[in-house]
């Protein structure tokens, strides 16, 4: 590598883990700077571990490295020993590939994937050397952009924001950027872009829309002040899934990541309809990859990384039409004298799942693990989740047979309409199970079993049918964790759980409007920076944030909403529309069970679309 470093040997000898600064990654791709219409500095605003396991960014970089005329590069939030440095010595955030300057880009782009990242987002338009609210930059900052699932509520983060992308970015980001290298061949501003930017759908710039508020908090109105800005942003998706690029040479980290192996996706979108769920929503409709595609794909990855894992993602893995011949496949075709490990980390509580599981994992038996989120039948269907207390009992007892002894069961607390029997029946629901253990002749038993109930609090999210309901205070959430603590037979069954508060502030964020910006940027002045690590997180930065702000959370968290209000994301059309959302808030409120979009269609609204599983007879 013959390109200087930004950061000096001394540095790198002292800060933890230097690798994730260099940017010399086994199928980096490096390009002549100098020739580039377009550098685009894609950034995943957590640390380089985190970032360099997401599949999402693996495809962007990828795709946007595609075009001869753009330069897509890495930026990932410096650890705190670095960023100290950074700040003392006076060095610009940097991207990885080229080591220039994150000022020197064109693009500056963020994926945003979860809340608790949104005060590195501000952390690194500063470590950039850039102003942090928008209407502050100069114009020959970047054009600071995001996309990803949380900008589906983009109103939290208007202020910082130039644009957002709403959708899959391979649908339409060929169009800006033919867009932008035009203009600048142009010369023109980034006012004249922005304003550009608003007749391609999916895109909203918020300095073109306005917000007026009630006295009782809720927006009076939304209203767009620029001649060309839709009233509507229409959500943009790749409807042919089979023939959507994808990296055929992703990156290999030098360093160990969350997850080192190769990433197969089967599907977008998800049949299932758990009502607490956003991304089964905002993904629809569900679009497959061809099996053979998969199957080709899969030996091009293991050739060009070396990994000894594949590992087949998708909201629900095994509803994918073609799993059987693609994993009896990869079984063949990896296994054996190949040692190729095969993951499925989304596989519903079925026998089909469980031959699966025994095919893959062959004789060692690591954990197994189910998702029933609610521990009572009543309360499983009110969240939708299609899971009868039979169905979990019986996979349980199978994995039994099938020599685990291990099993995880995830659940949350604070589900619309639970109440203290709910919880009860989490604490029984472990104990069935270990009872199924012992159903088993006691010739098989080897060992104890070890059944391990973990539990997360619930987050109502935009674009569910749960987003008018109340979220628990924080003082409920523990009660109830509590309480479950107390009722969890401890002989054969671990209990994990953790504190409420980050879930307080999720919630907060998910539904926050415009006004939770102001918040965002107090607790980062405070000090607040990677908030989803437990080591780093004060909540003492956002209470005071709040205080100084006059925002009160429980305004966003505990308040029910009802149908006529506008909700902050209203204007985003997701192609699931408000009305079945509310139908589907009804029908869990009656307890009814709504059928997977494969036994029958409930007109969600995501056929606009024209394509996917809508469409199959």
């Amino acid at each position: 590598m013959d390109k200087k470093l930004q950061l000096t040997d001394d540095i790198l000898l002292s800060v933890e883990k230097p690798a994730r600064y260099l940017g010399n990654e086994i199928n980096v791709i490096h390009k002549d700077t100098s020739a580039m219409a377009i550098r685009f500095a894609l950034c995943f605003p957590d640390v380089y571990e985190i970032g360099m396991s997401h599949v999402g960014l693996a495809i962007l970089y990828d795709f946007l490295n595609r075009r001869e005329d753009t330069y897509c590069e890495r930026v990932f939030s410096p650890w705190s020993d670095l960023e100290a440095i950074m700040r003392e010595k006076g060095l610009p955030l940097f991207a990885l590939e080229s080591q220039d300057p994150v000022k020197d880009f064109d693009f500056l782009g963020f994926t945003v994937q979860y809340e608790m990242s949104y005060t590195n987002i501000l952390n690194t338009l500063d470590l950039a050397g850039m102003a942090v609210y928008s209407k502050d930059r100069k114009e020959e900052d970047p054009i600071v952009c995001a996309g990803g699932p949380c900008t589906y509520n983009p109103e939290p983060l208007a202020d910082f924001i130039d644009f957002f992308y709403i959708g899959e970015g391979e649908a339409t980001l060929p169009v800006i950027l033919e867009l932008y290298k035009a203009h600048k061949a142009q010369e023109g501003t980034k006012d004249d872009f922005l304003v550009k930017l608003l007749d391609i759908d999916g895109i909203y710039v918020p300095k073109f829309y306005d917000v007026t508020y009630k006295d009782n908090g809720e927006i009076e109105a939304f209203t767009p002040n620029h001649p060309h800005a839709k009233p509507s942003i229409k959500k943009q998706v790749v409807m042919n899934m089979t023939d959507a690029p994808y990296p055929s040479k992703p990156l290999v980290p030098l360093i160990q990541t969350v997850h080192d192996r190769v990433v197969l996706e089967l599907f977008r979108g998800c049949s299932r309809g758990c009502r607490f769920c956003q991304a089964g929503m905002i993904y629809r409709p569900v679009r497959e990859k061809d099996v053979d595609v998969l199957k080709k794909q899969a030996k091009e990855l293991i050739q060009n990384t070396g990994h000894h894992e594949i590992s087949l993602i998708s909201l629900s893995s095994s509803d994918y039409s073609g799993l059987q011949e693609l994993t009896e496949y990869l079984i063949d075709e990896f296994g054996n004298d190949k040692h190729v490990n095969l993951s499925l980390p989304s596989l519903r509580i079925d026998q089909f799942s469980l031959d699966i599981m025994n095919k893959v994992q062959g004789v060692r038996k690591s954990s197994i693990t189910f998702a029933p989120e609610a521990g009572s039948q009543r309360l499983r269907d009110v969240i939708n989740k299609g899971l009868t207390e039979e169905d979990i009992l019986n996979g349980a007892g199978e994995a039994f047979q099938g020599g685990w002894t291990r099993v995880k069961l995830y659940f949350m607390l604070g589900l619309p309409t639970e109440t203290f029997d709910d919880i009860d029946a989490i604490a029984k629901l472990g104990q069935d199970i270990v009872e199924e253990y012992y159903k088993l002749p006691k010739e098989v038993r080897k060992r104890r079993p070890q059944i391990v109930l973990s539990t997360s609090f619930f987050v109502p999210k935009a674009f569910t049918p749960f987003q008018w309901s109340p979220q628990n205070p924080y003082e409920t959430f523990m009660e109830k964790q509590d309480h479950l603590n107390k009722k969890v037979n401890k002989k054969n069954i671990k209990y994990n759980c953790h504190d409420a508060k980050t879930s307080m502030l999720e919630g907060v964020i998910a539904r926050g409007d415009r006004r939770i910006g102001q918040v965002i940027y107090a607790a980062w002045k405070n000090g607040a920076t990677f908030d989803a690590w437990s080591e780093f997180f004060r909540f003492s930065h956002w209470d005071d944030a709040f205080n100084r702000t006059g925002i009160d959370p429980l305004f966003y968290t505990v308040r029910e909403r009802n149908y006529e209000e506008i909700l902050p994301w209203d204007f985003i059309d997701v192609g699931v529309t408000k009305a079945f959302l509310y139908q589907e808030l009804q029908r869990a409120n009656e307890g009814k069970v709504t059928p997977n979009c494969m036994d029958g269609c409930m007109n969600c609204g995501a056929k606009g679309f024209g394509g996917g599983i809508c469409y199959v007879d």
